[in-house]
């Protein structure tokens, strides 16, 4: 019985571990789930509202307030075409597509890193041919985004391209005042290009698997321990009918006995007969 009793608190012990453990996972998916609908309903306030001058986003501090992504602004000035790069391995069309990064500086003097939109690869590391943009005087209409990190992996790019859109890489070879707390997605141009780039299809909003993971963490933290009762509940139901079936084997083993008797006496009946 002790034995027994050591046995189902442990079995105990695993499933409040095991519902620890899915609580956590669970809460990790609720705070996935917040965060991704904060982000639609920042891209619903943002994204079509009325472009603003770039002051009034960022100020003299550089910096982007999470709350003005994705939201459009009006620059007025011209491309700095010399200091074009590319941004390789973006999924766009479905291939590893290259984005266009192009300085802009803007009439106040600022520079701002300005993603024009994406080419096709080509045969080799780069694409066949890439669009130039407008020259002279150009009215740019693009959407603040932040910049992204350097890849995690190390991996490097041509000279001439870079592997993310990191901000501080981009504007390490350009002079004069550079934006690197965002950049812009390119909306529209004035005077239009020649030849337009590849356009950027508008955020989803898509909110994702995570709350129904969430529903399944606690579902499963409480199956742990239903299962942990049905494995005791099994195991004292089979005791019980062990403990049961033993004293009813010895009269069945008597009436055996009793039988094969009569037998004997019957045989001796028939031999004496004879």
């Amino acid at each position: 019985m002790n034995n027994r009793f050591v046995r189902w608190g442990v079995y105990l012990l695993i499933a409040i571990a095991f519902a620890i453990a899915c609580v956590f996972l669970s809460q990790w998916q609720f705070d996935r789930n917040e965060t991704r609908a904060a982000d639609i309903a920042l891209v619903e306030q943002n994204y079509d509202a009325d472009p603003v001058p770039l002051d009034d986003l960022i100020g003299t501090d550089g910096g982007l307030g999470t709350d003005d992504e994705w939201h459009p602004v009006l620059l007025q000035g011209e491309y700095l075409a010399d200091e074009q790069v590319l941004v390789r391995n973006r999924p766009h069309g479905g291939t590893s597509a290259f984005e266009v990064l192009v300085p802009f500086q803007n009439e106040d003097g600022r520079i701002l890193i300005v993603d024009r939109g994406w080419v096709p690869p080509g045969e080799g590391d780069t694409p066949d041919a890439v669009p130039a943009p407008p020259s002279g005087t150009v009215e740019v209409t693009v959407r603040l985004r932040p910049g992204e990190q350097l890849p995690s992996s190390g991996r490097s790019a041509p000279e001439g391209q870079v592997p993310t859109i990191h901000l501080p890489t981009v504007a390490a070879g350009l002079d004069g005042d550079v934006v690197t707390s965002a950049y812009g997605r390119l909306v529209d141009e004035t005077p239009s290009p020649e030849t337009a780039l590849g356009r950027f299809e508008s955020p989803t909003d898509d909110p994702g698997p995570h709350l129904s993971y969430a529903i399944q963490w606690i579902l499963f933290g409480v199956m742990g321990f239903i299962f942990i009762f049905y494995m005791i509940r099994t195991e004292v139901q089979k005791h019980r009918e062990e403990a049961e079936g033993r004293p009813a084997a010895a009269p069945k083993v008597r009436r055996l006995d009793r039988d094969a008797a009569v037998e004997d006496e019957l045989l001796d009946e028939v031999d004496s007969g004879r």
